[in-house]
């Protein structure tokens, strides 16, 4: 079996969810053609660095993409630092002839990830941005059943992803807060996950109107660098925080659906609330990450006395990732759930496989994380004059 050389950016949140990939997916992907060696972590923080390498099993540690790129035993470079590096590092990655796997968002402008989708492009190399519920069974049989005209014509698209760690002010100004490191707020970090599957499933958007709010304006400066959720550590000086909490949007596609999308940091009780409905001329469905392994499903041919939503549990080997290729399930018999982990070990499965067949790049690439980052630089632009904004075309 071939091996695929792996090189990981990054060591925080994210950087541990890809580590742990890689170790499972040869184990539930027997069928694969390649195996992920886990070469080398690459981090500033060496201390940090050399720890999660030792915890998660990588080879040796490394303190410099430049280093990294021109080493000949690396084939992946895996992009989990934080967002505003995205963009550079996929292109010097790139250009040295790297496979490139980047967490999202691809950039923090739309400048910015176009120059790295054309980086990839002309490289020749496969390409995907993270974005993980698209491998989520229950979300993959929404594709498949959008794909098959099961929903006919789609009228409604509406999303929300609703979290509440960032409501209490004592939460410190980590990088999540800064515009200059993040992009964004909730609209870059939780609304792009929205906007990435509502074009995968729903088509492209033509304009959106948009609304933020910042409701915190000031936090304790953090005094280390903090990957996570709120477990920075906080100096007693504090800063602003110049990104927003909450967004709402309005969008209209160019199939003439409708389009609600909301975000927000600020819904008290939601953890990770990452919902969607499609309303279609032949049925409907619901998706909420809470309960990954569950599609709630309304089919208009249903008789008058048994219509209404009904219950799929996303979870047999018929459905998308949960059987093997001979039969039987990959992970665990029916309706014994599997949990957000897997969605990257699928994500890491389809790359792995893209790289040992040639291609072609697994969806979503860097040109579809273009039409990402168009949706919600439209949305920018929609708040600031306060008015419709069409999305660019990319």
């Amino acid at each position: 079996m071939d091996e695929i050389r792996v090189a990981l950016v990054g060591y925080q949140f994210m950087g541990r969810a890809h580590s742990n990939a890689y170790r499972q997916v040869s184990f539930y992907f027997p069928e694969l053609q390649v195996r992920p060696v886990m070469r080398v972590l690459v981090g500033r923080q060496r201390k940090l660095c050399d720890q999660m390498a030792a915890r998660f099993g990588w080879e040796e540690t490394e303190y410099s993409i430049e280093a990294v790129a021109a080493r000949d035993d690396i084939d992946l470079i895996d992009i989990t630092a934080p967002n505003n590096v995205h963009a550079q590092l996929a292109i010097k990655a790139a250009k040295a002839g790297k496979h490139v796997f980047c967490e999202k968002p691809l950039a923090t402008s739309l400048e910015d990830a176009k120059k790295a989708r054309d980086a990839v492009q002309k490289a020749g190399v496969i390409n995907t941005v993270c974005h993980n519920y698209r491998r989520a069974p229950a979300v993959a049989l929404v594709h498949k059943m959008v794909e098959n005209e099961d929903l006919g014509e789609i009228y409604h698209w509406r999303a929300l992803y609703l979290q509440d760690w960032a409501m209490d002010p004592a939460v410190p100004l980590m990088w999540r807060f800064q515009k200059r490191v993040a992009g964004s707020g909730s609209l870059g970090d939780l609304m792009a996950h929205s906007v990435d599957l509502a074009l995968w499933l729903v088509g492209d958007i033509s304009r959106v109107s948009c609304t933020m709010k910042t409701w915190v304006k000031q936090r304790p400066k953090a005094s280390a660098v903090d990957g996570g959720l709120g477990g920075a550590a906080a100096a007693g000086a504090m800063g602003r925080v110049d990104v927003d909490d909450g967004v709402v949007a309005l969008a209209e596609f160019r199939s003439g659906a409708l389009g609600t999308f909301e975000a927000t940091r600020f819904a008290a009780g939601h953890k990770n609330y990452n919902w969607f409905e499609i309303n279609g001329s032949k049925g409907s469905v619901i998706f909420n990450l809470e309960r990954m392994n569950e599609l709630y499903y309304c089919s208009g041919t249903d008789p008058a006395d048994r219509s209404g939503f009904r219950l799929i549990q996303a979870s047999d080997p018929v459905h998308p990732y949960m059987g093997l290729p001979g039969g039987g399930p990959r992970y665990w018999p029916t309706a014994h759930i599997i949990g957000y982990e897997h969605t990257f070990i699928n994500t890491v499965a389809d790359i792995l496989q893209a790289i040992a067949e040639g291609g072609p790049s697994p969806e979503p690439t860097f040109a579809s994380g273009c039409r990402t980052q168009a949706v919600l630089h439209a949305c920018e632009q929609a708040t600031k004059e306060g008015a419709w904004v069409r999305v660019p075309k990319v």
